[in-house]
């Protein structure tokens, strides 16, 4: 399955997921976008790995936002624009 999203700022966020079992598998998010530090990518997918696929748009943004340090710095995208593409996947 594969959504997109394209945020306010022009940034593209990519969502590309399996169902099985009701739950979100192989999970890959990406885009034009830049996040500081890249690795923290692995913490969005695996908020989103095993999440159960009729979880609302806020929920999955709750996720994302609870996987990542403060630190993190999502730019050009962000939590919202990640559960937007989920959700479109899902659709």
């Amino acid at each position: 399955m594969h959504g997109e999203y394209k945020t306010p700022g022009g940034k593209l966020v990519m969502a590309d997921l399996d169902v099985r079992d009701g739950r979100l598998k192989d999970v890959e998010v990406s885009g034009d976008f830049f996040l500081e530090p890249p690795e923290a990518l692995s913490g969005i997918t695996g908020a989103l790995e095993g999440a159960p696929s009729d979880l609302a748009e806020e929920e999955l943004v709750a996720r994302v936002r609870n996987a990542l340090a403060p630190e993190v710095e999502m730019i050009g995208f962000s939590a919202e624009a990640v559960a937007r593409a989920v959700r479109k996947a899902l659709a």
